[in-house]
């Protein structure tokens, strides 16, 4: 009930009106059955732009800090996340990846929108990075449709480490839906899915023209975080 209140009531026309979103190809959003949508993921206003836009209730895996901060913000922030739907997903450890798609699949079984970043995490520099092979698995399995949508415009607004977006607007993408049929069967295969997940991936790029890395976000910009290392000096 809340998340309709919040979609509806709430969030959604504030969205609208500070945003003012211009919205490209709505109609690809399947109107009943379950499917993906799969995007980029360039700042945390994307957790509330595409709800705020997609006609359906869409279910998002939200990684499992959102539900864990401490003191008065992180329960807050734990109480929206579950409020509006959203499901915690540990991303660490080896069974990580496992977890994410059981709860994934969990959600296409009852043939509702499952929405997803394949990046696994936010772009630290806007540009778009390799897709995590969940997204794939998880279309082959059950038999989803894959809808890509691109944020367009969210990274200058409200770029990571900046708490409030600025006001200006912003681009929502949805292309066509993906047919993966002809891999049915194969979500075993290691190289099948990496094509799935490629492809996909060459999707969102089309729709949102950003820089490509061949690269996982993680690490990345695990990389560059390290402390520099000089040279000692010698004498």
């Amino acid at each position: 009930m809340f998340y309709y209140v919040l979609k509806y009531v709430i969030l959604g026309p504030l969205l609208r009106l500070l945003f003012r979103p211009r919205i490209e190809g709505l109609e690809h959003i399947p109107a009943e059955g379950a499917a993906i949508v799969a995007g980029n993921h360039l700042s945390f206003s994307d957790h509330f732009l595409m709800p705020a836009i997609i006609k359906r209730r869409i279910t998002f895996l939200a990684k499992a800090e959102y539900f864990t901060g401490p003191g008065v913000k992180g329960r807050l922030t734990a109480a929206f996340f579950r409020s509006a739907g959203q499901i915690p997903v540990d991303r660490s450890g080896k069974e990580a990846g496992q977890a994410a798609i059981r709860e994934g699949l969990g959600v296409l079984s009852k043939g509702e929108l499952l929405g997803i970043y394949p990046e696994g995490t936010r772009s630290h520099d806007g540009r778009l990075y390799k897709g995590k092979v969940g997204v794939a698995v998880m279309a082959l399995r059950a038999k989803a449709p894959v809808v890509p949508c691109a944020m367009v415009g969210t990274f200058e607004i409200q770029p990571p480490g900046q708490v409030v977006p600025k006001i200006k607007r912003v681009t929502v993408r949805f292309g066509e839906p993906m047919d993966f049929s002809r891999y049915e069967g194969m979500e075993n295969e290691k190289a099948a899915i990496r094509a799935v997940t490629d492809e996909i991936m060459y999707a969102i790029l089309e729709l949102s023209g950003q820089e490509y890395v061949d690269r996982y976000a993680a690490e990345v910009k695990a990389e560059q975080e390290q402390p520099k290392k000089f040279p000692r000096r010698r004498g």
